[in-house]
């Protein structure tokens, strides 16, 4: 690298992927455009075409069509999203790629390191550009400048998706309307039900994420077998909603129902492919083992909407389990023993969360007074609550009286 690069030199990188956890984001020198139909790779003259289209006849006339109307100098790559497209809308949307990058080559040279030259589109253009499809049937948007913008990008880009936009006024907060809330909160949670009965546990750590298959109060009407498979054949289309929705990548082990035969097996298998077809999100999957387990990996583009909306919890340190409230007062009990050992004090003040409380003057009161008595130490219970910064250290904060 030293060969190639000298100290102080300005080049011109892009961010393909941005902070993940711990880890920084990732630059590349390999700069690439996005599109609604195309992807413009300056400094290349190559064509290419998503792999997701297989259709043999329709590469060939989109590999002919993009020939035609690009450039010297440029490379294309057709996305999946353009496999129905027209010469028109493919040049509408190469024309607007190439007004971009002729911006970011007039800036560059004015420009002194580090500096931005391009930023990619806001998110309520992004997700339009990536998930519009001809199936849509309204957009609707509650504020009226992203209103205008998103109309005059479609307008440049997509022909006829303008009038698809609807400007919401109501009072009532548009996600209520339409039930986001609630999807959020289902989004969010480790539990997702089957329209049979049966459920996923989904369980996200820093190292993969596991989509455990349960038949819970489903039993079917026939054999355990069919029950089996009919759970595990309801589940996928379930998991897969689940990543796309959830932006969960990385290793993945999806713990079907144990299957008995090998053609039970294969039928899943081959379901869950044609279903993460569906998933814009590349990913590769081995087949199931004779536990039921199928070990993927999908591409991790940004930070789960887990790990974007939610928190550590303060009790438990996200482990998501806490001390039960007996365990957390011998806890109390001992820190008091403690203390009076190390300090010599004999009246401690005890700010306590209520269950901690309760317990300590009801269900063992007798063993409290008794401690308290053997090590001749008086405790005076503060009546103000403990607050949720304190909750980080335990539930008790012991104070000298």
């Amino acid at each position: 690298m030293e060969k190639i690069l000298s100290e102080g030199q300005q080049i011109l990188v892009q961010v393909s992927k941005e902070p993940l956890g711990t880890k920084g984001a990732r630059a590349t020198m390999h700069l690439s455009l996005p599109g609604r139909y195309l992807v413009l790779v300056p400094g290349t003259s190559r064509t290419g075409i998503s792999k997701r289209i297989t259709d043999e006849s329709k590469r060939q006339r989109l590999k002919s069509l993009v020939r035609s109307i690009k450039p010297k100098g440029v490379g294309v790559i057709v996305r999946t999203a353009a496999q129905d497209a027209d010469e028109r809308s493919l040049a509408k949307d190469l024309r607007y790629l190439i007004r971009t990058w002729q911006r970011i080559r007039l800036k560059a040279p004015r420009e002194s390191a580090p500096a931005i030259l391009y930023q990619d589109l806001d998110l309520v253009r992004k997700v339009t550009r990536d998930l519009y499809t001809e199936e849509v049937n309204k957009i609707v948007i509650d504020d009226r400048r992203a209103f205008d913008e998103l109309h005059r990008f479609l307008n440049a880009t997509t022909p006829g998706a303008a009038r698809k936009l609807e400007l919401h006024t109501a009072k009532v907060p548009v996600f209520d309307v339409y039930g986001i809330e609630m999807d959020i909160t289902r989004a969010l949670g480790r539990t997702i039900d089957l329209p049979s009965g049966g459920h996923l546990v989904i369980d996200q750590t820093e190292a993969l994420t596991t989509f455990d298959v349960n038949t819970g109060k489903f039993v079917g009407h026939s054999s355990a077998r069919d029950t089996i498979l009919r759970t595990n054949m309801e589940a996928i289309g379930q998991i897969v909603r689940q990543l796309r929705l959830r932006n969960i990548g990385g290793i993945i082990v999806l713990d079907f129902i144990d299957m008995e035969r090998e053609g039970d097996r294969e039928k899943v298998y081959q379901a869950l492919q044609e279903e993460l077809k569906k998933d814009k999100a590349r990913s590769t999957v081995l087949r199931i083992s004779e536990l039921g387990l199928v070990q993927m990996t999908r591409k991790r583009t940004a930070e789960s909407l887990e790990r974007q909306l939610m928190e550590s919890c303060p009790c438990c340190d996200g482990r998501g389990r806490i001390k039960s409230t007996q365990t957390q007062a011998y806890d109390l009990i001992r820190e008091i023993m403690r203390l009076s050992h190390k300090s010599g004090k004999k009246t401690f003040k005890l700010r306590l969360r209520d269950d901690l409380r309760d317990w300590l003057l009801h269900e063992e009161r007798e063993l409290f007074e008794k401690i308290l008595k053997d090590c001749e130490v008086t405790a005076i219970f503060d009546s103000m609550p403990v607050q949720r910064s304190d909750l980080s250290q335990g539930a008790f904060v012991v104070m000298p009286g």
